[in-house]
Formats: structure tokens, sequence, C-alpha cells
């Protein structure tokens, strides 16, 4: 899920700043400070979405910088579980496929791919046993989050299912919900 998180937080504004805006300098400042910032608090940083207010500067002796207290709403991805997700299959192996979910990636096991005894094949791909359906590399997926860890906190984890109904590739869907008209209608 995407979200706007507010966080207010003193920026330090180096002198080699000052020729620019202060608000431009901050803003430039925070992107680097906090652009791909990873947290167990707001998850995944993705931009600054707006500066909401700058105070005054301070100088703090012998440093020469400028730190102002401001306040900005950061744009972040968190994933939350029973969360449904829509990716794009990124890469496929022989445990499982990993689902492209924007500026992260989450993994299906091999287990949890397909509502069927699962086998991976030399091209790459993930094939049901008697359902006959296939995954590779460049499906659109539905798929639905069933773990967020982030106890390595510079690379979370982020565990997805596709066996139940109403997830998995589009054309996987579609059959399902054709097959449910055709069965009500007898």
């Amino acid at each position: 899920m995407y979200y706007k998180v507010k966080v207010t937080d003193h920026v330090r504004l180096p002198p080699t700043e000052y020729s620019t805006s202060t608000e431009e300098a901050i803003v430039g400042v925070i992107k680097k400070d906090y652009s791909g910032l990873i947290s167990k608090d707001f998850g995944l940083v993705i931009d600054v979405a707006g500066v909401d207010s700058i105070q005054d500067g301070i100088i703090i002796p012998e440093d020469g910088a400028t730190y102002y207290e401001t306040n900005f709403t950061l744009l972040t991805f968190q994933p939350e579980l029973q969360e449904i997700i829509l990716g794009k299959i990124k890469d496929i192996t022989d445990f499982g496929a990993f689902l492209s979910m924007g500026p992260i990636e989450g993994m299906i096991h091999i287990s949890q791919a397909i509502n069927d005894f699962v086998s991976f094949s030399k091209e790459k791909q993930l094939q049901g046993k008697e359902t006959k359906r296939s995954l590779k590399v460049g499906d659109d997926c539905l798929g639905k989050v069933i773990a967020v860890s982030y106890k390595d906190i510079n690379n979370p984890k982020i565990g997805l299912t596709m066996r139940q109904e109403g997830l998995g590739k589009k054309e996987w869907i579609i059959d399902d919900l054709t097959n449910a008209k055709k069965t009500k209608k007898k």
C-alpha cells in the first residue's frame, strides 16, 4: 500500500547549498537522506511528496551549517498482510517466482504459485501437473501478501501466495470465473 507520511526533522543545510533557495536546498537534502530508505515504521521511501513548513534556521558554533526544523511529507510503500497486489513476474527459479510490485519484489514460493503439484522447467517456467497452468517471466499476476519481514532492514522479505481463488495470472482468474458461471447454470 502506498502512503503519504508526515515527518518532522532537523535538516542540516551545509554552506555549499547557501547559493540555492532555502526550500530548494532543503528538498535536495531530504531527498538525498530519505529516498530509498527502508524503515519498519513506514516501509520503503519512494520520494519526497512536499515540504509543508520550514522554521527559522539555527547555526551551531564550529559547524558552519544551518539547521532547519522542517515538516515534510514522504511517499512510501509498505506492503500489508492480506493485501492483494498486482505485479509482473520478474524471475523464476527452481524454488519459486519473484513478483515485481513497483519499488520492491516479493517472492512466491513454488508451493504457493499454483494450486497444483508444480514443477520447474529448463525454460524458467513453473508448470502445474493437473491444471497445465504455467507461469513464466513477464506474466501479469495478482498475489496476496502472506509474510512481511524487516529482519534485514536493507533487504526486506515479502512472501506472496497465488493459490487462492481470484489470484494468479489474469488468464487463470478469467478461466475460473467462466468455469464458475458454467457450473452455476447447470
